[in-house]
């Protein structure tokens, strides 16, 4: 492949043309069911997608995440349900529609015998442009995902990071509304997460994105909401920040104690779960000195600080510590799972 024609400076880029207005609803998903056979893997999926947004549909493995994806990028059907893009249903019109669209599944499907270049002009011919577009749009694509130093390199010759950006490119090239990646990050080692990280983020700032992920810090650090799918259900939708007041009702605390003389840790833990409102005394340390300290772990209804200052002087003890434990993601996701 002759590579000089890559060795000029990237193409000026033209305004994107998939640009929408920041906030509109770009995907209504509703009530989708997923059935094969005798079973279930979706039943009753419903979320809306705002343009500009970095979307996270979160869930442990098996939870229905592929699924909804595949359906979204028409790839699969669904058993009910539906889903509209832009206002346009999906099953109406399914070619506009997927030209909206770029797609990065899991398992991105490369053809390792090919040279990147080559790949991604086939690609790009395959949607209908020409070689001049196509060379103008690989320039461009390859500078946005940092493909430009292993454009002429066979496909089969790139680390895991690298063809991650080739899919990325090539669900790039017709300059989509909306890129759909699934499990973006998968099998790739700590330093090509945090590129592709990175460059999700920055490919959020002209495309909606919705990626799915059972990674909780993936999320937290890349999307602007979350989406959280548990067997085949939506159990939670919104922002870090109202998943966890969607979980206030559960308060965790650290309390930690001078116990008075002769009060053992039992009777301590004892005690403490008799209070109103307590629902899990655990302790989580203890301290081996003359005067023996411990801290437990409470799971209470509400916050019971005050209730809890005043049982210890009530009680003769005195308070080392006594602060609310943050909800963490980890946390959130942990509760709403369980609950569902």
């Amino acid at each position: 492949m002759n590579q000089a024609p890559f060795a000029v400076a990237a193409a000026e880029h033209d305004a994107p043309a998939s640009a929408v207005r920041s906030g509109e609803t770009v995907f209504e998903i509703r009530d989708l069911v997923k059935q094969y056979d005798t079973k279930t893997a979706l039943s009753g999926v419903s979320f809306d997608v705002h343009a500009g947004e970095i979307l996270g549909l979160l869930g442990p493995n098996g939870a229905g995440k592929s699924t909804t994806m595949k359906i979204l990028t028409g790839f699969m059907s669904a058993t009910s349900g539906s889903v509209r893009v832009a206002g346009t249903d999906l099953q109406s019109d399914p070619v506009r529609i997927r030209a909206m669209l770029g797609y990065l599944p899991e398992s991105t499907p490369l053809y390792a015998d090919m040279v990147v270049y080559d790949y991604l002009m086939y690609a790009g011919q395959m949607r209908g442009f020409s070689k001049q577009q196509c060379h103008k749009r690989i320039v461009e694509v390859a500078a946005t995902v940092g493909l430009r130093d292993v454009i002429g390199m066979q496909i089969a010759q790139l680390s895991k990071g690298y063809k991650q950006r080739v899919g990325l490119a090539q669900a790039l090239l017709h300059n989509p509304k909306i890129l759909i990646l699934d499990e973006p990050t998968s099998g790739l080692d700590p330093n090509q997460i945090v590129e592709i990280r990175n460059l999700i983020r920055e490919l959020g700032k002209n495309h909606t994105v919705i990626l799915s992920s059972h990674n909780l810090a993936e999320v937290r650090q890349v999307c602007d909401r979350i989406v959280i799918i548990h067997r085949g259900t939506v159990v939670a939708d919104g922002t870090v920040d109202e998943l966890e007041g969607q979980v206030a009702a559960t308060h965790r605390l650290i309390v930690g104690i001078e116990a008075k003389s002769g009060v053992a840790e039992t009777a301590l833990a004892a005690s403490l779960g008799q209070l109103d409102g307590v629902r899990k005394v655990t302790l989580s340390h203890s301290s081996q000195t003359p005067t023996q300290h411990w801290t437990f772990d409470l799971e209470c209804s509400r916050d019971l600080r005050v209730a809890l200052f005043q049982w210890a002087q009530s009680e003769g003890h005195t308070l080392l510590e006594l602060r609310r434990k943050a909800q963490d993601l980890e946390g959130i996701f942990q509760s709403l799972t369980l609950q569902a």
